[in-house]
């Protein structure tokens, strides 16, 4: 059976066919669980928040007329569901947000064990890096590298200004790189 175009879904989802919101569950998942946990740093806080939006797109869905993409209103969903959860449970402000844990994979060969150490340890330190930074970062970071958004989605979805949105990229990049050079150097010292 071919897949239903998004459109397609949403009508046949707002004509009652409720049991096709799996569907789009399905399809959306990784985008949600990817910002939410991006934010968050919490497994926990992830699969509450990662329901609480499925339920906003559920409550809102019949509202929702395809001016932008239905990833990027998903996604805008999820990082609005986020800001609002730390606003109200972290006494402290996004840019201070602590980092949490996480492991990166790395795919490399097999034939080199010594490789895939020396590569799942800097993967490691490079998302323990990525998890210092502010939640806002941490998410536009995600959105871009791992879920191949525009800068104009994502703008979408943040609703900042595309330059912001590269300037955001950008200062990411640099702190990361600047630890990672500053660790380098200490190794090397």
């Amino acid at each position: 059976m071919p897949l239903l175009s998004d459109q397609d879904l949403v009508k046949k989802i707002n004509r009652g066919e409720t049991r096709r919101f799996g569907e789009l569950i399905d399809r959306y998942q990784r985008l949600v669980v990817h910002i939410v946990l991006r934010m968050t740093n919490d497994q926990q806080t992830t699969e509450d928040l990662a329901q609480e939006v499925f339920i906003k797109v559920y409550d809102s869905l019949a509202g929702f007329r395809f001016d932008s993409k239905l990833s990027t209103w998903i996604g805008r969903i999820a990082y609005n569901t986020c800001i609002n959860y730390l606003r109200k449970e972290k006494p402290v402000s996004l840019e201070e947000l602590p980092g949490g844990k996480d492991e990166g994979r790395w795919l490399v060969s097999p034939d080199r064990p010594d490789e895939y150490t020396e590569l799942n340890d800097q993967s490691r330190y490079i998302m323990e890096l990525i998890n210092q930074l502010p939640a806002v970062y941490r998410a536009i970071l995600t959105m871009f590298h791992l879920q191949e958004m525009s800068y104009r989605e994502i703008a979408e979805v943040v609703d900042m200004p595309e330059g912001t949105i590269k300037s955001y990229l950008f200062r990411a990049r640099k702190i990361l790189r600047e630890h990672l050079v500053a660790t380098e150097e200490g190794v090397t010292s």
